[in-house]
């Protein structure tokens, strides 16, 4: 499955043209592998977002049959593994 079709499937991402733009913002990395929309998933391989003030890393478990799940499914499909929250440099120099 297409990982823009995998975000938006198993509810990390909620819609799949926002999933499609992340993408494409190189925000999105598969195995530390910068991802491009038509990259394909497989069981096992580790997603990386990069969000403004935070990283989230997923794990994926299982490849959807359907479009979408439900969301009390989401942990047969995906393991948030870890999230970094990226600090802001607050010693800026203000001359």
């Amino acid at each position: 499955m297409r990982i823009d079709k995998w975000l938006s499937s198993v509810n990390i991402i909620k819609r799949r043209t926002v999933a499609v733009d992340m993408v494409r913002n190189g925000v999105v990395f598969i195995n530390d592998i910068e991802a491009k929309p038509s990259k394909n998933v497989s069981v096992g391989d580790e997603i990386r977002i990069e969000y403004l003030k935070s990283h989230k890393f997923y794990e994926v478990l299982a490849i959807p049959a359907t479009k979408t799940i439900s969301k009390s499914q989401n942990e047969l499909y995906s393991k948030e593994t870890k999230s970094i929250s990226i600090k802001e440099n607050e010693d800026e120099d203000t001359n």
